[in-house]
Parts: C-alpha cells; sequence; structure tokens
C-alpha cells in the first residue's frame, strides 16, 4: 500500500479529539449521573441533563455558528458522543438525544431551505426546542416504504391523515418529521417529508410506550387528523422522501452507536479491574480462562466496533455514500454491545445480575439497538443487496 493511501485510512482521533471525549467524560460524570436510578424507576425524563447537554454544547456540535452550533466535524461530534455514552449511566437520555441530532437536526440541515434552517436550527442547536422523526407505524416497521400515513395537498397546505408508533422523544417534541404518501401510484418514489409542529392543527400524541429499557427516553404515539401543514414546511420536494430517509439512516446508523462504542469501553474497564482483584479459589478470577477469554473477547468487538465506527464517520464526513459501511456498524456494534453486557453480567456473577450494579440496565438497553435504525436482520439483508445476493 502506497504511503499516502495510509495516510489517507487512518481513523484515530487527534489530540483535540481525544480531548473533547475527556471532557465529554468528565461532564457526563459530573453533571448527568445524579438520580439517575430513581428517574429510571419513575420512567422520568431527564430535563435538567437536557439543559446542561445544551450549556455543553452537545446539541449544536454539527450545527453551523451561524444558527448558534459549534460547527464541528463530525469525527469529533462521535468523540464527544462516544464520551457521553462512557460517562453517563442514563441510556433514555443519550438515545433522546441522539434521535434529536441525527433525526432531526441533520436532515434540516443537509435538506432544508435557507428559510428552514433560520426559522428551526436555532432551537435545536440550543435546546429550546426538542425534535425527532416519524416513519414507523402500527402496520409498517421494517417494511419503511410501506407506510400509509396520507399526505394531500389543498391550495399552499397539505393535510396529513395517518398513526405514527415507537416515535422518539414524541411525548416532548415541538417539531417532528413526519414520512407520509403523497403519491401512492409511485411507490417510495411517492413518500414526502415534513416538518411538523406539536401545535399544528390535527396534531396529538397518543398513548407512551413502556419498554424494557431506555425507560428515560420518552417515546409515544403521534396522531395525525386531518393535520394542516404550510407547504413551506415540506422538506425537500414531493417524492424526496426516500432519498431524506436513506440519508438520514446512514448519518444515524454511521454516528448514533457512538454512545454504545463509549458504553462497551467503560463495561470492559470495569470488567478488567473487577478480574484482577476478585477472587475464588485462592486467586484472581482473571488468572482463569474462563475469565480472561470472555474480556479478550470484549475487548475484541470495542476495537473492532471502533474501526468500523470511525470509518463509516469518516466516509460520512468526506461527503461519501456509505450505505454497507453504516449498515456493518450498525449491526456489529449493536450485537456486540449486547454481547458484552452479557459478558459482563457473567463475569460478575450475582452481583452482576443485581440492580446494585449498572450492567443489567446496559442489558436492558443495548437490546433495543439490534431493533432500532433497522432490525439485524435488516442491516443483514442491506449487506446481501450490495453483495449482489438479493
Amino acid at each position: 500500500m502506497k504511503t499516502k493511501e495510509r495516510q489517507y485510512m487512518d481513523f484515530s482521533l487527534t489530540e483535540d479529539q481525544l480531548d473533547f471525549k475527556k471532557a465529554a467524560i468528565e461532564f457526563a460524570g459530573r453533571e448527568l449521573n445524579i438520580g439517575a436510578k430513581q428517574r429510571e424507576k419513575n420512567r422520568e425524563f431527564n430535563q435538567a441533563g437536557w439543559e446542561k447537554c445544551a450549556e455543553f454544547g452537545i446539541h449544536g456540535l454539527l450545527v453551523p455558528q451561524k444558527y448558534g452550533g459549534l460547527e464541528m466535524d463530525i469525527l469529533t461530534c462521535i468523540a464527544a458522543m462516544q464520551g457521553l455514552g462512557y460517562g453517563c449511566c442514563d441510556g433514555g437520555l443519550l438515545f433522546s438525544l441522539n434521535s434529536h441530532i441525527w433525526t432531526c437536526e441533520m436532515p434540516i440541515l443537509k435538506f432544508g431551505t435557507d428559510e428552514q434552517k433560520g426559522k428551526y436550527l436555532p432551537g435545536l442547536a440550543n435546546g429550546t426546542i426538542k425534535g425527532g422523526h416519524a416513519m414507523t407505524e402500527p402496520d409498517f416497521g421494517s417494511d419503511a416504504f410501506g407506510i400509509k400515513c396520507k399526505a394531500v395537498k389543498n391550495g399552499n397546505t397539505y393535510i396529513l391523515n395517518g398513526t405514527k408508533t415507537f416515535i422518539t422523544n414524541a411525548p416532548l417534541a415541538d417539531i417532528l418529521l413526519v414520512f407520509a404518501v403523497t403519491d401512492a401510484t409511485k411507490k417510495f418514489a411517492g413518500l414526502s417529508v415534513f416538518l411538523v409542529e406539536k401545535t399544528f392543527p390535527g396534531f396529538s400524541v397518543g398513548k407512551c410506550e413502556e419498554l424494557m429499557g431506555l425507560k428515560t427516553c420518552p417515546l409515544g404515539e403521534v396522531i395525525l387528523q386531518d393535520c394542516e401543514v404550510p407547504e413551506e414546511n415540506r422538506l425537500g420536494g414531493e417524492g424526496a422522501g426516500a432519498a431524506i430517509f436513506n440519508s438520514e439512516m446512514e448519518y444515524e446508523r454511521s454516528c448514533l452507536f457512538a454512545t454504545h462504542l463509549g458504553a462497551m469501553e467503560k463495561i470492559l474497564e470495569e470488567c478488567i479491574d473487577y478480574a484482577k482483584v476478585r477472587e475464588q479459589f485462592g486467586k484472581p478470577i482473571g488468572s482463569n480462562q474462563s475469565i480472561s477469554h470472555k474480556i479478550a473477547d470484549m475487548k475484541m468487538r470495542v476495537e473492532l466496533s471502533r474501526l468500523i465506527l470511525y470509518k463509516a464517520a469518516w466516509m460520512k464526513s468526506q461527503g461519501k455514500r456509505a450505505p454497507i459501511d453504516s449498515a456493518i456498524a450498525k449491526l456489529y456494534i449493536s450485537e456486540s454491545y449486547v454481547q458484552n453486557c452479557l459478558d459482563a453480567i457473567q463475569i460478575h456473577g450475582g452481583y452482576g445480575y443485581s440492580t446494585e450494579l449498572d450492567f443489567e440496565r446496559h442489558l436492558r438497553d443495548s437490546v433495543a439497538g439490534k431493533i432500532y435504525s433497522g432490525t439485524s436482520e435488516i442491516q443483514k439483508n442491506i449487506i446481501a443487496q450490495f453483495l449482489g445476493l438479493l
């Protein structure tokens, strides 16, 4: 390989990025964890933590400075989110933040008009506006382009009718990117996206979902009943929904899982420390192959997760498409997070299974990663399609 190619493939973080990651870890440990266990029991969103993250700059990491953001590159954003994943034990808050950034801010930043950016990005960047997106419907999850929500043009407005479910941030969101069919004859080419504010006539939030994990993240049902949306709130042109969705998913699959990687790094360190001091039969348990090999496997998953995450994020930072790389990153990291949680619980025995430690919460939170942003099975389909097998 030529020297130039080696430099081209260098995904390591710079000193500034590593310092920012460290600052995010310290911030999270200092500001986001107090009362976390009680909030999870109460299924309570951490509004104070949300505001502190906004003050730190998390919400505006990628937003241009003219809209009040920090205008940082994607890899620096990844470093910060990785730090939050390491230092914060409130997985629900982190998931809510990720949804806000990758499924609302990023599409507006990439596809919005100057007017839309000026109207929404400042509030999204400073955290006074909460965002998300609404694609999933009661009968359509993995079949994303099979949705039935309809948008009919009526003068200078669109009338939306349909129901969305499992929508992250829905109970608290000020604005959601709503996907709706504008031309049923064109299948996925007839899908459009609308910036729907909670104050629009015909918009309401239905039941809130109670989940096994991510309990502090507000998830709910969105009901659109003759919901009136101004034409200027259409994101992109009519029929641009598929392109916007695919772009959004690439960013989400490439970047959202940085918090998972940070959590895996913390879990690995805790397991190594525990294996060195916990003794059974007169010796540290880490000296047993059954334990040391588990930890070696955990380390391998962390390193490979970091490599594919950084590669996918780097490709997006270069303006490149990364459909297969983002699918691999999402699949591998989400599966690895679950397995590392299971191994951590096994290494810690009864203590690992207890709620005294944080491993059981990590496990409950991690399982969702195999479902959202496209299930593991969907990611394998995407990979297979790019290999010409489907």
